[in-house]
């Protein structure tokens, strides 16, 4: 991967949300969907940095399914491919 986090920020590739219809049958048109607040770690930085120069690494790792806060990230576009960019705060969950 060519992107790589400084610190302790996560680029996550979100999750794809296929429901296209709700269970009444009406179908969601994609510009009033919500973003899933799931996603992929695709990379990780080296950690956040701590007052006496030691780095505190970051609990999740590449590969990872977590799940971060709805309004959390900067969206970045890399090679037609959307991202998130997450500081580790943002992060809510690691799924198993």
């Amino acid at each position: 991967m060519a992107l790589v986090p400084l610190g302790d920020r996560i680029l996550v590739k979100r999750s794809e949300n296929d429901e296209q219809m709700t269970s009444g049958g009406i179908i969601i048109p994609d510009t009033a969907k919500e973003k899933p607040q799931e996603g992929e770690v695709v990379a990780v930085g080296n950690g956040r940095l701590l007052d006496n120069g030691d780095r505190q690494p970051v609990d999740v790792a590449v590969g990872d399914l977590i799940l971060f806060a709805k309004y959390g990230g900067t969206e970045v576009t890399y090679d037609n491919n959307e991202y998130l960019i997450l500081r580790e705060d943002d992060i809510l969950a690691k799924v198993n």
